[in-house]
């Protein structure tokens, strides 16, 4: 269970409270548009959980594009080794940097390689718990699928993503910020311009059932206080829950 907190196009701030399950992820909005949910916004919020108990397939639906798309991270991750050059960079404690550069030699074999392999950057690596904790990353150039009739991905664009220890040896993504300009729709659940943090994680039960996730949730907004510190917040845009553990 953790908050997730979204950057919206208009620059205001969306909160949720996320529940994993085997069944598929559920949350509830607690803020929107950078103003605590009202009464009603609370109530059609748990309506449209509810609803999910009757209709799995929406949930099963989500749940699949999740897993492909955490499927294809991973897969981008595996040729990392391949598809870069890498040097040293600073220490930092713990903290390892490592700037990378396309390897001239590689070849990409699709289009989410063939964006990875346009980009330079950074990144830093634990190297006691040998975890990757960020990567971030800037296009080099444009990148066009088939000639552009298939999308596009402008030059400039960038990319960060982050992961902490939330208990001793399990991580979590902690940030996603995606800042590109263009179409690429291989992803189902990232978009090309999306801000979005995640924190507050408890554990929760691993056989947590559909029904008992929403009470969970419903719960969960009735005791939340929202904080100073939450309201007048701006970011990029996009929405999306990711799975847990993308490395």
């Amino acid at each position: 269970m953790f908050r997730l907190e979204t950057a919206t196009k208009n620059g205001q701030q969306e909160v949720d409270e996320v529940v994993e399950t085997k069944n598929g992820d559920l949350k509830i909005p607690i803020i929107i548009n950078g103003r605590e949910v009202t009464a009603k916004q609370r109530e059609e919020g748990a309506s449209r959980l509810e609803q999910l108990i009757h209709n799995p397939e929406t949930l099963r639906k989500s749940a699949k594009d999740k897993n492909q798309d955490t499927a294809r991270s991973q897969q981008l991750l595996r040729i990392l080794p391949d598809a870069f050059v890498f040097n040293l960079g600073e220490r930092q404690g713990n903290l390892q940097q490592l700037v990378f550069k396309p390897n001239p030699h590689f070849h990409p074999r699709n289009r989410e390689a063939e964006v990875f392999h346009a980009m330079e950057g950074t990144v830093w690596v634990d190297d006691t718990q040998n975890r990757l904790a960020e990567i971030s990353g800037h296009l080099m150039e444009e990148v066009k699928f088939g000639s552009g009739l298939l999308g596009h991905l402008d030059k400039g664009g960038t990319f960060d993503v982050k992961q902490e220890p939330i208990t001793k040896g399990y991580w979590e993504m902690t940030l996603l910020n995606v800042e590109m300009n263009g179409k690429a729709l291989f992803f189902k659940t990232i978009t090309v311009r999306q801000k979005i943090s995640r924190s507050e994680f408890k554990r929760v039960p691993d056989d947590l059932t559909v029904a008992q996730a929403i009470d969970l949730l419903k719960k969960q907004i009735g005791s939340f206080q929202m904080p100073n510190s939450a309201r007048g917040v701006t970011g990029g845009t996009g929405t999306t829950v990711l799975r847990a553990g993308l490395w």
